[in-house]
């Protein structure tokens, strides 16, 4: 018998199927078995050229989880502490460094005062017992008063006014002469070999040098090996604190070689001090020895202040080196 324009009915679950499979097939989608490609219609007038169900789904984000997180902290913070020793110690070579480049400055002033002064050193402090007012990097109109760069044995010897403080400036020194109680502020943080250098003296006895005069320096002639007598080097003195100094004490005072000074040489530098020698040449060396007369409050070896040297004597001072 012909069906042919007789509706069937089908029983109410079958056709909820059929009606699925009729979406599923519109979407490209089968309904058993893997996903169909999508549909493709001909651009025609209420045709997509393309469905696609995939093309709605966003993958998942990627993220660190927090053992991973704790990890990569770790390792930074282990990076940072092996750099920034390393950084520490190249800063404080640099500052060694730019603290050698103003000695040899200091060196090569005091050699242009000897061609001009017929072969006598600078001197370090003129009239020191009866006026006290003149050093070898400036003077002052009384005492009590900071030193001016003006008028100083050396001070047109190594520039401008202006600047002179400037060039011979110890960077690892500096927050000490910026303090408003700095008096010696010229001199940079260095100390000048006065005792024998400074000053002009004559031999009184076995290591023993009675002052002739203290206007004038030294002659060069007189020291017999200028490669072991320095002439400035890192000084500080011990008050309170650190403060500074513009002499190079020797470890026994001249006139009378039992007195011992309170050292003046500062191991500023990795407690090393850089010093520069009568021929020019600039080295440094570390500290052997130190001592206190008591008469100060400070205490010069917790300063990082004392002597180089393995001799305990005047040797690298005096014209008897």
């Amino acid at each position: 018998m012909s069906t042919r324009g007789i509706p069937i009915r089908l029983p109410h679950a079958r056709a909820g199927r059929y009606a699925k499979a009729e979406r599923s097939a519109s979407l490209g989608v089968s309904s058993s078995g893997p996903p169909s490609p999508p549909l493709r219609f001909g651009a025609k007038h209420g045709s997509p050229s393309v469905i696609s169900v995939h093309s709605a789904v966003i993958p998942p984000r990627a993220a660190f989880s927090l053992i991973e997180l704790l990890v990569v902290i770790a390792i930074v913070a282990l990076l940072i502490g092996l750099l920034v020793p390393a950084l520490a110690a190249a800063r404080g070579q640099a500052r060694a460094s730019v603290c050698a480049s103003n000695l040899r400055q200091l060196a090569a002033a005091n050699e242009l005062y000897v061609a001009d002064h017929a072969g006598y050193y600078a001197p370090g402090a003129v009239d020191i017992v009866l006026h006290n007012r003149h050093r070898w990097h400036g003077t002052r109109t009384s005492t009590g008063v900071p030193f001016r760069p003006e008028g100083g044995s050396l001070t047109r010897y190594l520039g401008e006014v202006g600047s002179a403080p400037l060039v011979r400036a110890c960077p690892s020194f500096a927050d000490i002469l910026d303090s408003p109680g700095a008096f010696e502020r010229g001199c940079g943080g260095y100390g000048y070999n006065n005792a024998y250098v400074g000053t002009r003296r004559v031999r009184s006895g076995p290591g023993a040098w009675s002052l002739a005069s203290d206007r004038q320096g030294a002659p060069a002639h007189l020291f017999v090996q200028p490669a072991r007598t320095v002439m400035f080097g890192d000084a500080a003195f011990a008050a309170d604190e650190a403060i500074e100094y513009s002499f190079l004490e020797p470890r026994f005072h001249p006139d009378r070689p039992q007195v011992r000074f309170d050292p003046s040489t500062h191991f500023r530098h990795r407690e090393e001090a850089n010093l520069a020698w009568l021929d020019g040449h600039v080295d440094s060396e570390a500290r052997r020895h130190s001592w206190s007369s008591g008469l100060y409050q400070g205490d010069p070896q917790g300063l990082d202040i004392g002597w180089f040297g393995a001799d305990d004597d005047n040797r690298l001072f005096d014209p008897d080196a």
